[in-house]
């Protein structure tokens, strides 16, 4: 199938089958389609972790607006940005790109120099702003590669970041949750929204030609 063929056939599922997990297989396809997604310079500013324990999902699931979908989810992914930019941090990346393609280090240095210069000048809250943006990249890259794979998830703002930082430890790894995407397989009979046709904005209103 076509990449809009299989855009076409996903959903946001409301309700998964706590019986079928995600093969190890396929999870990693998901996580590798969002591990190549572009960011800004390349640098990657955020990490996604990967919660398939049923206990940690059920404590997640507090302040969740969906609590059901991601208690019988078989995973959820939770997409962590950077709390902040350091130089160390920019280093740390570009170190690893001219080790990666056995350049010389500081190859990159006029660069990384003048990335220090800018996020220097801003506040956590700029850094955080921006990086937490490069999340939904991923995510996107992640939706679609599950699709073309025939996996059903749900992309999800509404639970609390209190909860789940503080469940997973994230503050201590210096990042902080953005968005969690919900993967698995519907359960036909509950999933509500899998008999409804989709339906997006005609492409004459969508598209604004200048």
């Amino acid at each position: 199938m076509s990449l809009i063929q299989d855009l076409q056939w996903r959903h946001a599922v409301k309700a998964y089958d706590p019986s079928k997990k995600v093969s190890q297989e396929d999870l990693n396809t998901i996580l590798e389609a969002a591990r190549l997604a572009p960011t800004s310079s390349g640098l990657q500013p955020f990490r996604i972790i990967v919660v398939e324990n049923q206990e940690l999902k059920e404590k997640m699931v507090a302040g969740a607006l969906n609590p059901e979908v991601m208690k019988d989810s078989s995973h959820v992914l939770v997409f962590a940005a950077w709390d902040s930019y350091s130089n160390e941090k920019i280093d740390k990346v570009y170190d690893y790109h001219t080790d990666v393609r056995e350049l010389p280090q500081g190859r990159f240095g006029s660069y990384t120099d003048m990335l220090k210069q800018m996020y220097g000048n801003q506040t956590s809250a700029e850094h955080f702003a921006h990086t937490a943006r490069q999340t939904y990249i991923a995510l996107g890259f992640a939706l679609a590669q599950a699709a073309e794979l025939k996996i059903d998830s749900t992309p999800a703002e509404g639970f609390s970041n209190e909860v789940v930082d503080e469940i997973l430890g994230l503050k201590e790894l210096g990042l902080k949750s953005v968005s969690l995407l919900y993967l698995g397989y519907r359960d036909e009979e509950k999933d509500w929204l899998s008999t409804m046709k989709k339906v997006r904005v005609p492409m004459e209103e969508f598209i604004i030609k200048k």
